[in-house]
């Protein structure tokens, strides 16, 4: 759980923004836990202006290709201090810091030839010019069949544990997988061999599923679609993907639906697309299926709605703590899905993708249940009478219900 720049700030967010919005979500959503804090990309690009990339980037970097903070944007990470500051002051606030990092070395170290720290290679030694991200010109990938690769890695990851952080959102990994397994794998050791327990996040998606074993040994997270953003399509979408994931989650791997594009976005543009009873399904669909919940939106137009959203506990619940979570299914148009409590007590999610509401109801036997059972509504948060033999619910187009059943 926790918070990402992509959504609201682009390439864009410096250092007081930064702090600004670390200090609301420490106030606003740690208290549920929301406690991982993320600047998104190009933090080293002192340039970056948009949701948009430099034909050439200029990136800040050290004498050893790594990337670092653009000063002008991040002015404590002056003199060789990196990220470490912020960090310092994200960590006071009781959350843990996280930074985006692309696959590969940059195309500005390689162009200069830059030494790889601790080897007697150089940049072009180990980078593989002829794999480079399709929408990104940062980076050149790395060849890890080449001596010194696996040490540029392990100095990268040497150098961001040092500054503090402790989940790395990396990007142009999961497509297209097999290609970039290598550096997948290479990037796990650097983790390990710093010694820090960084989460590794891979992204974009969409990952192929027939890879789960794979991505489950090396990262903790991993995007199973492209960029999420809140049109309807693509959250319909997501039904199907997370159904295909669901064997593939366990305790420390996680199935990425991507981030929670809610209340403002795009640099201020615009407030989400979704419907309140959108919105309410995303929330629903991500608790159920356990995915992380990342918030993408401006946490400094944080709007009452959207915090309620974000924040009900007994929603929470069912993200962080449910257990044997499934999709069932019965009809068109209706998707369900049922997980367990850990005192015993079943969860049912029933969503409506139809473009009008509908009842929509389930056999109590087909949940496991007997007899008569006691109706809870997550969202009201209140109780809702008893069932017997069967559950119904009238629900909303693109609405969604969530409830808790246990027996009497």
């Amino acid at each position: 759980m926790g918070w990402n720049s992509w959504n609201s700030f682009a390439t864009t967010i410096n250092e007081a923004q930064a702090l600004e919005t670390a200090t609301i979500m420490a106030a606003k959503l740690k208290p549920v836990g929301y406690d991982i804090f993320t600047i998104d990309i190009q933090w080293y690009e002192p340039g970056a202006s948009s949701y948009t990339y430099a034909a050439k980037p200029v990136p800040t970097m050290d004498g050893n290709g790594r990337l670092l903070p653009a000063p002008n944007r991040f002015p404590s990470s002056a003199d060789g201090r990196g990220f470490a500051p912020i960090a310092t002051q994200v960590h006071r606030l009781g959350l843990k810091f996280g930074i985006h990092l692309m696959r590969g070395i940059p195309r500005l170290a390689v162009e200069r030839n830059l030494p790889v720290l601790g080897t007697r290679y150089t940049a072009r030694d180990i980078a593989d010019t002829a794999s480079i991200c399709p929408w990104n010109p940062d980076m050149y990938g790395v060849d890890m069949t080449r001596p010194g690769a696996q040490a540029y890695y392990d100095s990268v990851f040497r150098l961001y544990a040092s500054w503090g952080v402790d989940f790395v959102k990396m990007d142009d990994m999961s497509r297209p997988y097999d290609a970039h397994a290598p550096e997948i794998e290479a990037a796990h050791r650097a983790i390990l061999a710093t010694g820090r327990p960084i989460i590794l996040s891979l992204s974009p998606g969409e990952t192929p599923v027939v890879r789960g074993d794979h991505v489950r040994r090396y990262a903790q997270m991993w995007r199973i679609s492209d960029d999420f953003w809140d049109e309807w399509p693509l959250l319909e979408a997501q039904f199907t993907r997370l159904e295909n994931w669901n064997p593939h989650r366990s305790p420390g791997c996680w199935p990425d639906a991507d981030m929670l594009p809610l209340g403002r976005l795009a640099l201020g543009q615009r407030d989400t697309k979704f419907t309140p009873d959108e919105q309410r399904t995303l929330m629903t669909l991500w608790s159920i299926a356990r995915s992380p919940l990342i918030m993408g939106g401006d946490l400094r137009h944080l709007d009452q709605a959207t915090l309620d959203l974000l924040t009900n506990p007994e929603v929470i619940a069912v993200n962080q703590q449910s257990r044997d979570n499934r999709p069932l299914f019965l009809a068109d148009d209706t998707r369900l899905w049922s997980a367990r409590h850990p005192a015993g007590d079943t969860y049912l999610a029933l969503f409506n993708t139809a473009g009008k509401s509908r009842d929509i109801s389930i056999a109590l036997s087909q949940l496991g249940l007997r007899g008569t059972v006691r109706v809870r509504d997550c969202w009201a948060r209140a109780d809702a009478g008893t069932a017997t033999g069967r559950i119904a619910r009238n629900v909303p187009s693109h609405g969604a219900a969530l409830l808790r059943l246990s027996g009497l």
